[in-house]
This record gives C-alpha cells, sequence and structure tokens, in this order.
C-alpha cells in the first residue's frame, strides 16, 4: 500500500467521516438552496433558483474539504517527523498527505455535485461539475495551510471556519459587489454561470485554474516546509 493510500485510510477508518464526507454535502444541497437564495437577496445580491442551488453545493464540498484538509494535516505530525526521519523525506511526506487529501476532496465533491444534478437539471452539467471541484480544491489548499501552521483543533478548525463564512458574505453569491479578498469568487462565478445556463468565457476558466494552483501549490510548500522543521 502507498503512503497516499495510507494516508487516506487513516481518515476514512471511522464509518462516520464517510458519512460526514458524503452526506454534509448532498444534505446542504437539498435543504439549504431556497433559503440561500432568499438570504442572499436580502443582503443585496440577485442570487436565486438553480444559481442558489447551484454555489450551495460548492460552498458543501468547500467546508468539509476545508475541515478535512486541516485535520489530515493538523494530525498528522508525530507520524510524519517519524517518517521523515526514517528517509521518506519532507517532500515525499508532503506530497503524500496532500494527494491523501485531494483524493477526500474528490469524494465530497462529487457528493455535492450528484445531489446538485438530482435536485436540478443544469444546462451546463460539466462546467458546474468543475466548479464544485475547484471549490474542494481551493478550501483543500486552506485547509492544509491552516493546519501546516496550527496545531491545536479547535483553533484550527475555527480557523477554517473564519475564512469560509468571510469568503462566503464577500463572494459573488451574497454580496452585491464581490471583495477581491473572496477566494473562491472565480469558482462562484463559473458555478453561477453553469446554474444560469450561460457558461463562462475562457477567461474565467484561466484565471480559476490559476487561483486552484496557487492554493494547492502553496499548501503543499507550507507543509513542507513544516515536516522539514519537525524532521
Amino acid at each position: 500500500m502507498t503512503r497516499t493510500a495510507a494516508f487516506a485510510r487513516e481518515q476514512l477508518r471511522a464509518p462516520f467521516t464517510l458519512v460526514l464526507l458524503v452526506g454534509v454535502p448532498a444534505f446542504f444541497v437539498a435543504a439549504s438552496a431556497g433559503v440561500l437564495g432568499d438570504f442572499a437577496r436580502a443582503l443585496g445580491s440577485r442570487l436565486a433558483g438553480q444559481a442558489a442551488a447551484s454555489l450551495s453545493a460548492g460552498w458543501a464540498a468547500a467546508f468539509v474539504a476545508g475541515t478535512m484538509g486541516f485535520f489530515q494535516a493538523s494530525s498528522s505530525r508525530g507520524a510524519d517527523r517519524r517518517l521523515a526521519l526514517a528517509g521518506a523525506g519532507p517532500a515525499r511526506v508532503a506530497a503524500s498527505r496532500v494527494a491523501a487529501s485531494l483524493v477526500l476532496a474528490v469524494v465530497a465533491a462529487a457528493a455535492g455535485f450528484t445531489a446538485l444534478l438530482l435536485r436540478t437539471g443544469l444546462a451546463h452539467p460539466w462546467h458546474a461539475g468543475a466548479a464544485v471541484l475547484a471549490f474542494a480544491l481551493i478550501y483543500l489548499g486552506v485547509g492544509v495551510l491552516i493546519g501546516s501552521v496550527i496545531t491545536a483543533p479547535l483553533e484550527g478548525s475555527l480557523a477554517v471556519a473564519f475564512v469560509f463564512l468571510l469568503d462566503v458574505f464577500s463572494g459573488p453569491g451574497m454580496a452585491a459587489q464581490p471583495a477581491f479578498y473572496a477566494i473562491s469568487r472565480k469558482a462562484a462565478d463559473v458555478l453561477i454561470g453553469a446554474g444560469l445556463g450561460s457558461g463562462s468565457p475562457a477567461s474565467d476558466w484561466v484565471e480559476l485554474a490559476g487561483v486552484v494552483a496557487i492554493a494547492l501549490l502553496g499548501s503543499f510548500a507550507v507543509f513542507a516546509y513544516s515536516a522539514r522543521s519537525r524532521a
């Protein structure tokens, strides 16, 4: 068994973890889309209907992936130190941890996207699927980065939640004018476009790919550095 598979299996040993990974995105999409539309209009946004349902899938996948990424990084400090000292090296340990977290993020994104397909009819389903996955990958990077520098579970979980809430309420779904620090705004633009049936221009896809790459590469660099400092 590879290190990546072992790390992923470590997180999924508890059946309840898999239930949360799949159940939370599905439940959030099914239960909250209409409420989100009403709340967004109260804040000055025009989010409604299929756009609200689409964005709820992205947010659900983002929160689950970010939380899983945090615990993957923060709970591994002792094991990573021993692996690095045994000859695996900090970079390879970090790559395996991030790859295992990617598996979890894909599962969360797939659950949210499946719930979205069952709830709505999308004109651009593959655009929506890619955007939901982008949400998950961006927040996977956020979770791994926070887990690399914060050891305490409570403080780290609150930090992930703070970033998530700040992003949600300053992004295209809720704010009339999205803030520059809304890290998922490009993913939200693509996902809202898919929900409205309008698609997205190539420039949005390029910018979204850049944001995802920065999130993953940045989290890998910080995680590898923290693993080296622990070795």
